[in-house]
């Protein structure tokens, strides 16, 4: 009887001993999940180590940097990212892109208004409006640490900007402006501009109309020394193809404009019209004010019919036409006047600008005169050995004999 009893107290002690290993081992397995997390809510992501207990090939990801038209965009607070979209505090990234911002701290609605757009949209929304038009985004904005963020791409192409990431430099670029002028021929970028009615074209040195010439009489092209377009070329950024875009930035002057690439390089081009597209009201008076005042550098200059236009002494009035037109703003109009009628557009008398081109009946020929339109009722021309180049009023006489005007920048 106390050997059965030895017996069955043995059995018991290793069973007992067996269940405890086994348990024990169940606990330290890798996969087995401790009771907490049956508690997390469905969708929760498990945070990341801690930078002591993290292999040593993996590092934090680096800041993204956001840069608007070239420039870093300094934020209030640095950008959250929520599964790819990259939400940035609001007032910035809204006025930096010339948009005027309202916000409604009731409902926690912001409303932004840019040329004709109007973005409208409540703090944690998946939804906005643009223009009425409902638009959903890829996560809601948020309140965070005292400020309001907003996705960075959806308010920007809101705007009308492009956004692009670069995964190398971990940079989001913000491109507000419109590349919209097209270099109709090849011309230098350039770091500074020239000066005067220097002649920036792609091919080679300017020339500047600064000199008389000592044997015809007039004025004769010479290089400029000083010009940053004379020689060396130390100032060329880059050729600008023909075809290529480019953002105009400002008007310089009547000779130059301050452009911006689409790589974001900034210089000067020229701003004659053989050069680009680029037209402006302001532009265009400039240049005709610089048109007329060249053409004025020439009054009494002789009149000789059948001059050529290849030199200044003397001019009859299509050479005088295409010499000031060619000097000044690098426009090649035909020789005669017969066939400058034909160049540019059309316009009526009541339409008329400095600059334009009027032509009227002369020796019995349809066309045999033309003149430059000088503002105020003036006519800019010759045709008179009696007085050579000269201004006078587009009077009773000359409308006479009036043909048609023509514009040709």
């Amino acid at each position: 009887m106390t050997i059965r009893k030895n017996a069955l107290l043995s059995i018991l002690a290793l069973s007992l001993l067996y269940s405890a290993s086994a348990h024990a081992e169940n606990a330290a397995k890798p996969d087995s999940q401790p009771a907490e997390t049956a508690s997390r809510p469905a969708g929760t992501v498990q945070a990341a180590p801690d930078a002591e207990t993290a292999l040593p090939s993996q590092t934090a990801p680096a800041p993204v940097s956001i840069y608007l038209d070239g420039s870093l965009l300094q934020t209030e607070a640095e950008p959250v990212n929520v599964n790819g979209t990259l939400l940035v505090p609001m007032r910035r990234l809204f006025e930096g892109q010339g948009a005027k911002l309202s916000w409604s701290n009731t409902d926690k609605t912001v409303t932004a208004t840019k040329d004709g757009t109007t973005l409208t949209y409540r703090i944690g929304d998946l939804t906005a409006t643009v223009n009425d038009r409902t638009v959903q985004l890829n996560a809601p904005g948020q309140i965070s640490g005292g400020y309001t963020m907003v996705p960075l791409r959806f308010v920007s192409e809101a705007l009308g900007s492009t956004v692009t990431w670069d995964q190398a430099a971990r940079s989001v670029q913000i491109t507000t402006m419109t590349f919209e002028t097209t270099i109709r021929w090849g011309v230098n970028l350039r770091s500074s501009p020239g000066s005067g009615s220097s002649l920036p074209d792609a091919a080679g040195p300017s020339l500047k109309l600064v000199s008389r010439s000592a044997d015809a009489g007039g004025l004769s092209p010479v290089s400029d020394a000083s010009s940053p377009d004379a020689g060396g070329g130390l100032d060329i950024l880059e050729l600008l193809p023909t075809g290529s875009k480019v953002h105009v930035v400002r008007e310089v002057d009547a000779f130059w404009l301050e452009v911006r690439t689409p790589d974001n390089q900034t210089g000067y081009i020229s701003a004659k019209p053989k050069y680009t597209d680029y037209i402006s009201p302001s532009l265009t008076d400039k240049q005709t004010d610089e048109l007329i005042t060249y053409g004025e550098t020439f009054l009494g200059t002789p009149y000789v019919f059948g001059a050529s236009p290849d030199q200044t002494g003397s001019f009859d009035c299509s050479s005088f036409v295409k010499r000031v037109f060619q000097d000044t703003l690098a426009i090649d109009l035909p020789r005669v006047s017969y066939d400058q009628a034909k160049a540019g557009k059309e316009v009526g008398l009541d339409e008329l600008r400095k600059g334009d081109l009027l032509f009227f009946s002369a020796r019995d020929l349809n066309i045999g005169h033309v003149a430059i339109y000088a503002g105020d009722n003036q006519l800019l021309h010759t045709y008179s050995e009696k007085y050579g180049v000269r201004t006078e009023a587009f009077s009773d006489y000359w409308k006479k004999r009036f043909v048609t005007a023509r514009r040709v920048f």
